[in-house]
């Protein structure tokens, strides 16, 4: 007579082994050679990992993918977007947007402490990092002294999909509070069409004569767009 119970027990417990002996592939794949040896899916899992202990989560890191249309739109999902994915927890809904935060938080980090400054590789990660996957408009001013040092990054105005209303007096008020000479502004463009509008030229051109008055510089005006700038 076939024991069909222990038959079921033993197929659990070889899954068990196989997903446990795929976790620890991965994680020394990862230590050894770095983030380039793992395909994006086998990096999400390995993510999944420390908020879904007990499970094959191969299945889950590639339907994310799938529904998000890449790991950057992964990691620019809502919680609520990424709790709807059938298989993420609450706490895997809210792991991914931490770690997003966290390296927007390094990267801001690392351009603080940047030398003088008009516009560098550092500062442009920063932006795209904490802005690229925004689903509306934010407007931004970077705040410099004397020796183009950042002082403070402020976010001045959010807005809609397609608009963020910001006022060139607003954006003054801030500078002479926080003693600023410089500036960089930056808005974000949900579309990812980094041109810029017309209303995006009159505001750069008026906060520019306006400060100009003032003896405060605008050195640029960026516009991010997903993965790309202008």
């Amino acid at each position: 007579m076939i024991d069909r119970k222990k038959d079921r027990e033993t197929g659990r417990t070889a899954t068990i082994l196989g997903w446990k002996g795929h976790r620890k592939r991965l994680k020394e794949r990862f230590r050894l050679h770095g983030l380039s040896s793992l395909h994006d899916y086998e990096a999400l899992e390995l993510l999944l990992f420390y908020a879904v202990p007990r499970k094959d989560v191969k299945p889950l890191a590639k339907g994310l993918i799938l529904a998000f249309g890449g790991l950057r739109g992964v990691f620019d999902a809502s919680f609520e977007d990424l709790k709807k994915i059938p298989g993420m927890g609450e706490n895997a809904s809210l792991l991914l947007p931490l770690v997003k935060a966290l390296g927007s938080a390094y990267l801001k980090e690392r351009a603080l402490e940047g030398e003088q400054l008009s516009c560098t590789e550092d500062l442009v990660r920063y932006c795209m990092a904490s802005m690229g996957g925004l689903k509306d408009e934010r407007f931004t001013v970077i705040f410099l002294n004397t020796r183009n040092r950042i002082i403070e990054v402020e976010d001045i105005q959010d807005g809609t999909v397609n608009q963020a209303v910001v006022y060139p007096r607003k954006i003054l008020e801030k500078a002479l509070q926080h003693k600023a000479s410089a500036m960089i502004l930056v808005h974000n463009h949900p579309s990812g069409n980094t041109a810029p509008s017309e209303a995006d030229v009159r505001l750069t051109r008026a906060v520019q004569e306006t400060a100009k008055i003032l003896d405060i510089r605008i050195h640029d005006h960026l516009i991010i767009g997903g993965n790309r700038y202008f």
